[in-house]
């Protein structure tokens, strides 16, 4: 992406519905291919979607699309989505525990009350510590952790430029006891990311 990077979709962003329904089919292809370098597999069962200006702003017009409330839905979308548009200095990540089994779904959730607070991501010995999205619980008062999580990663200046050097190793994952996965972050993702930042 060139240019100056955007954060935030305002409501000049957001295209009328008849001409995205028009040209849906190829903007779906594009999206599909643009998460294709910002995504990560860590351990059995959990996907790491590392979320963009550009895959909210699909997001966004998707739900417009699909729900059709016209232009009283738009400020929800943009309060619900925009949060999610990395800020410059950060990472963000929708992350996945995806188990079709439904028992044994209920059974893995069940053990990973707070997972959201043992996601990390670490850099040449420093280990970045992820932030559970703001105003949202993602862990019920029973432990049961939620089957989708929001995570910000903040990075230092320093934790930019380590990031950014090309073959940096890169680890994204967890120490939760019940959840301990780690993968290492492929260099084409790495790249994909590092665009992330101002």
């Amino acid at each position: 992406m060139t240019g100056t990077k955007k954060h935030e979709i305002g409501r000049d962003d957001i295209m009328p519905m008849a001409d995205y329904a028009r040209d849906r089919t190829e903007r779906r292809r594009a999206v599909v291919a643009l998460k294709r370098r910002r995504r990560l597999e860590v351990g059995p069962v959990c996907l790491f979607h590392f979320e963009s200006y550009e895959t909210m702003w699909a997001q966004v017009h998707e739900m417009l699309h699909i729900e059709k409330g016209g232009e009283a839905q738009i400020a929800d979308e943009l309060a619900a989505y925009n949060p999610l548009i990395p800020k410059g200095r950060e990472l963000v990540a929708t992350v996945m525990f995806e188990i079709d089994e439904p028992e044994r779904r209920q059974a893995l959730l069940g053990k990973l009350g707070g997972i959201e607070e043992t996601a990390c991501l670490r850099i040449g010995g420093e280990t970045i510590r992820g932030q559970a999205e703001a105003d949202m619980d993602r862990t019920s008062a029973a432990g049961k952790a939620s089957s989708v999580q929001f995570i910000h990663f903040p990075f230092s200046d320093a934790q930019v430029a380590a990031f950014r050097e090309p073959g940096a190793e890169i680890l994204v994952g967890f120490t939760h006891p019940h959840y301990g996965h780690m993968a290492v972050m492929p260099e084409e993702v790495r790249e994909a990311l590092a665009e992330d930042f101002d």
